[in-house]
């Protein structure tokens, strides 16, 4: 977070949901809206690749939205194995991100539900890109993205990731013949590399 981020709440299924916006510095093109790893592992907004994620949309243009899924910091809620996250991540977009191009971006479990909120609003919004880091592919049925949209997503993995072994994301991704960047040596929450994956998320998302 930095100066600029301004911390509010907004009505979620489950009662408030803890919200973040950093803007773009100058009138943005669009919204993205960040999903984080799993809440039960310590995955809150502040965690390093999402505020990562973050930095690489302003930087883009975009304003970024992080929030904390019920149970998390100051949102209301229990843990709900995705179903309720899900509800958590539509809200989201429905108040915070209701008009203009989406860029849709999750980490690990929040890839996960990423993936399904996307399938979920694509057919009635401007699906401007989607990315994905950490597929948690191997813990969780990640939904299927629509070939339309392959050219739209950035789909990013550590070689060496001890967490979610990338044999399970080309898994997932095979079938769908969708690309995966693989970063050379990077672990699940890419330590060290955290530049590199936003120059990668950057160029994906710039206009």
């Amino acid at each position: 977070m930095n100066a600029q981020t301004e911390l509010l709440q907004i009505e979620g299924p489950a009662g408030v949901l803890e919200a973040a916006i950093d803007r773009a510095p100058s009138p943005a093109s669009g919204t993205a809206v960040i999903a984080h790893p799993h809440p039960l592992f310590g995955g809150t907004m502040t965690n390093k690749v999402v505020q990562t994620l973050a930095r690489a949309a302003v930087l883009a243009g975009l304003d970024a939205v992080r929030f904390n899924f019920r149970g998390v910091g100051g949102s209301a809620g229990a843990w709900d194995e995705g179903r309720g996250e899900c509800a958590d991540m539509l809200a989201v977009i429905e108040r915070l991100a209701a008009q203009g191009p989406l860029v849709l971006a999750g980490f690990s479990f929040g890839a996960f539900v990423t993936s399904h909120a996307l399938a979920a609003v694509q057919s009635r919004r401007d699906i401007r890109h989607v990315v994905l880091v950490g597929t948690a592919a191997s813990r969780f049925q990640v939904a299927t993205i629509e070939p339309e949209l392959h050219a739209r997503t950035l789909v990013v993995h550590g070689e060496a990731d001890d967490t979610v072994p990338l044999a399970s994301v080309m898994d997932w991704a095979r079938p769908q013949s969708l690309p995966v960047t693989v970063v050379p040596g990077g672990g699940h929450f890419f330590h060290g590399q955290l530049p590199l994956l936003r120059d990668l998320v950057w160029r994906h998302l710039r206009p």
